[in-house]
């Protein structure tokens, strides 16, 4: 299953707090030309540095795959900030 929705939260050093709502398809719909150009990339780039192309694209899907449900949580001092993909 891809992740259909991405979580993001703050909190400031003043204690207030912020929420960001990002949906994929749609970011995903609007970037598909750079997607497009992203992955000619990487593939130019398996062939420079030795690489199988079809089995570092298997890797790369299967680490997007196992996305939903991830959590990132960062604390550093009086500032935080939590990712989660759902």
């Amino acid at each position: 299953m891809i992740p259909q929705l991405v979580t993001a939260r703050w909190r400031r050093k003043d204690g207030r707090t912020g929420r960001l709502f990002l949906p994929v398809i749609p970011i995903v719909i609007v970037l598909s030309p750079l997607l497009v150009l992203t992955v000619i990339g990487g593939i130019v780039a398996c062939f420079m540095f030795d690489m199988p192309p079809f089995r570092t694209l298997a890797g790369v899907g299967r680490f997007f795959w196992a996305l939903p449900g991830a959590r990132f949580e960062i604390e550093q001092g009086p500032t935080a900030v939590s990712v989660s993909v759902r």
